[in-house]
């Protein structure tokens, strides 16, 4: 198995599971770590904590693990899983 951790920055943990959700998996517990079963891989909402850049500027980073059987299917999970964190500015 593989394993990657990954932060992401300003984007709520119930949107990061429900991510995982969309792309096939099936959610297996219901606190942290938040693990998602997908076919062949499972992703994992390990913590979420605030970060401070200035004392009014803060956002939230959480940690997310993903898991899979091969490199290539890692890939794959992560490049459709960070497709689904994209955010357009304007």
């Amino acid at each position: 198995m593989i394993i990657r951790d990954l932060e992401f920055r300003g984007i709520n943990r119930e949107h990061l599971g429900m991510y995982f959700e969309e792309l096939g998996a099936v959610p297996m517990s219901d606190s942290y770590p938040y693990v998602f079963a997908g076919d062949g891989w499972n992703g994992k909402i390990l913590s979420e904590k605030e970060i401070a850049f200035t004392t009014s500027f803060k956002v939230n980073a959480v940690q997310v693990r993903f898991e899979a059987e091969n490199e290539a299917a890692m890939l794959e999970l992560i490049k459709q899983y960070r497709y689904k964190t994209t955010r357009i500015g304007g």
